[in-house]
């Protein structure tokens, strides 16, 4: 471990982090080092697969922090070790989403269903890999439908957003009405969104957890309804950018495409074991992409299921029911 060249990495910058972090956080990379000596990897090479045998061991010694996973994300970082870098944020993407999930059941159905099915003193642990969040999230989804309605389970999952704060898109009020409208608010929307992929292309940074290329920002270009909708009549289009983008317009076999369209880190290795996770759990991400218009607009708003990678389509898409005199 380059612990030098660490300590200078996490002080030379705007907001340095603070010593006793940096002796923390050197502490776990010193672990994760020692414990890839059995595999007879290094720092430089280490992949997803001991990442996520770290990780359980970490659950398991009760040492799964976010400070620990930070970390680890940082020194794949600074040594451009990004398969590292990269399965650490494979972890800790959508870490939330069940937490959120137990309190939005208290919210809407009351404790006593919530704890039949997601007990607070039942919660997966932060860091466990995403091929064993699918066991979790189709028992949970079981219970769920014993317990609970069909609309009672969708208004829950949609309220859980990807595990978001409510007020996570507050910002977007103040952009709606300086927009003037839904269409001058959707342009800008989009011209915004599409000048970040192009930046994140010219300067080799991720966006979220991929590069973006020219045939993503081209791909993007060509699909008005991908990144940030589409206006049809009174509702919005919106089909989710690839999860892989590149990947997956490489792909040429289904369940592969199907695989880099999803986003959820609660479902999408389902799809490998071609025994999906029911799509029903998709209202989660519905949640997520209404959130922008109902911060925009100040309202609560409606949105359907269009496609999904879980029942079997090539992508991801929703429609968000706008207010009848909306302009």
């Amino acid at each position: 471990m380059d612990k030098e060249g660490y300590r200078r990495y996490l002080t030379d910058r705007e907001n340095p982090i603070p010593e006793e972090e940096i002796i923390e956080t050197t502490k776990i990379v010193e672990k994760f080092e020692e414990y890839l000596k059995q595999f007879r990897k290094t720092l430089d090479n280490a992949s997803a697969l001991e990442v996520n045998k770290f990780s359980n061991l970490l659950i398991d010694e009760k040492m799964n922090t976010y400070t620990s996973y930070v970390a680890l994300s940082r020194y794949g970082y600074f040594i451009k070790n990004m398969d590292l870098y990269l399965a650490v944020l494979e972890l800790l993407d959508g870490a939330e989403v069940m937490n959120v999930l137990s309190e939005r059941l208290e919210e809407h159905v009351g404790n006593a269903k919530r704890d039949k099915i997601l007990p607070p003193d039942k919660l997966p642990p932060l860091g466990l890999p995403s091929s064993e969040k699918i066991d979790v999230t189709r028992q949970v989804l079981k219970r769920m439908n014993k317990v609970l309605t069909p609309d009672d389970c969708k208004k829950v999952l949609v309220d859980v957003a990807h595990g978001l704060p409510r007020d996570f898109r507050k910002g977007e009020r103040e952009k709606f009405l300086k927009a003037g409208s839904v269409d001058e608010y959707l342009r800008r929307e989009r011209e915004d969104g599409i000048a970040e992929l192009e930046k994140h292309r010219d300067n080799g940074t991720l966006f979220f957890n991929q590069y973006i290329t020219d045939t993503v920002v081209n791909f993007v270009k060509g699909r008005p309804d991908v990144l940030v909708g589409e206006r049809r009549g009174n509702t919005i289009y919106h089909t989710k950018i690839p999860y892989m983008t590149q990947e997956y317009l490489e792909a040429t076999d289904d369940r592969m495409k199907r695989y880099y369209a999803c986003h959820c880190a609660w479902a999408r290795e389902s799809i490998l074991k071609d025994d999906e996770i029911s799509p029903e759990f998709c209202h989660c991400s519905g949640g997520f992409t209404k959130q922008s218009w109902e911060a925009a607009l100040d309202q609560p708003l409606e949105v359907d299921m269009i496609k999904s990678a879980l029942k079997g389509d090539l992508e991801c898409s929703f429609k968000i029911h706008l207010p009848d005199d909306i302009v």
